[in-house]
């Protein structure tokens, strides 16, 4: 069975009758960390594997999908996202704890996670202080203190477009610095990541530490969507063993060229870490994304290079009403 919705921003999709949540014309904004962006057409969150997988067999393959996790990495432009904006729940955020491995839902936050082994032994611990979800920070190659989520990658379950469940392993992919080749329409729904082994408190105690020095150069109370642009060194800016050469770190760059505080509507260059732009209360997409490029403009002038975003830009523009 199906239910026909016409005309949602400007698409006609016929709805699969699924298990789980659908919303039309839902604010995206709701979920963003900068409080942005405008409606997906249609929103869906599955029930489980087999009604994601059902879903997608049925639906007209020219609808475009895209899939959110926390919405941590993510800039959604003010005229929303066409098509079907897919985000796995709770349903898919299990941690069990094999002899071998770990399997996780892809909806686990990589916080959690690493507390979660911490406890048991298990060292995840880099993950802690990464935003977001473990299926979007497996398809970036999420990393912090010298060690990437490929490091510990044994291998995902994808659903693929058409519906169809594979499990993969990770010798299938390239991996390099906030990169995969993990295609963007097929959706990751559970990660085996290998076991690393040491004392509860060492791990506990590393997991402070990268708090303590995230709390002190970071903004975290403030709306932002993380690290915006890439190190030209294609390094975190958190690696201990580079932290004694800044000048090709992206915060540096911005920083030399005096954008420290700039502002472009309700946009901020944070005054705490320079590659982070904030939402002060009042920001549009629009105005955070100008900001970005105004950034990436100042910085090529200053130094001849050029930054890359690290957050992606999603989605249409807002139309002007003349």
């Amino acid at each position: 069975m199906t239910d026909k919705i016409s005309q949602i921003n400007d698409i006609n999709i016929i709805i699969p009758e699924v298990r789980g949540v659908i919303r039309k014309n839902f604010e995206l904004s709701r979920l963003s960390w900068l409080k942005v962006g405008g409606p997906a057409s249609v929103f869906f969150q599955p029930e489980d594997e087999d009604d994601l997988s059902f879903f997608l067999r049925n639906l007209d393959s020219s609808i475009p999908i895209f899939v959110i996790g926390a919405c941590s990495n993510l800039i959604i432009r003010d005229g929303g996202i066409p098509g079907v904006v897919i985000k796995l729940g709770k349903n898919f955020s299990s941690i069990r704890l094999n002899k071998t491995d770990v399997s996780v839902g892809a909806a686990c936050r990589d916080s959690y996670l690493a507390q979660t082994c911490a406890k048991e032994g298990v060292d995840l611990s880099f993950l802690r202080t990464i935003p977001g979800n473990l299926g979007g920070a497996v398809k970036m190659n999420a990393g912090c203190y010298g060690s990437y989520l490929s490091d510990y990658l044994v291998g995902i379950t994808l659903i693929k477009r058409d519906g169809s469940i594979t499990e993969m392993k990770a010798s299938d992919f390239k991996f390099s610095y906030r990169n995969s080749n993990i295609p963007d329409d097929a959706i990751i729904t559970n990660v085996l990541l290998r076991k690393e082994l040491d004392d509860p408190l060492r791990i506990e105690m590393k997991m402070t530490r990268a708090l303590d020095v995230r709390n002190l150069s970071q903004p975290t109370k403030d709306l932002s969507c993380g690290s915006t642009f890439r190190n030209p060194l294609g390094r975190s800016s958190l690696e201990d063993k580079y932290d004694s050469d800044h000048s090709l770190k992206a915060w540096k760059l911005i920083d030399d060229a005096g954008l420290r505080g700039a502002k472009i509507g309700g946009a901020m260059v944070s005054k705490k870490h320079t590659n982070f732009l904030i939402n002060t209360g009042n920001a549009t997409a629009k105005d955070i994304e100008d900001l970005g490029n105004f950034v990436i403009e100042k910085v090529k002038k200053n130094s001849g290079i050029d930054l890359t975003w690290e957050v992606k830009r999603v989605g249409r523009y807002k139309k002007i009403k003349i």
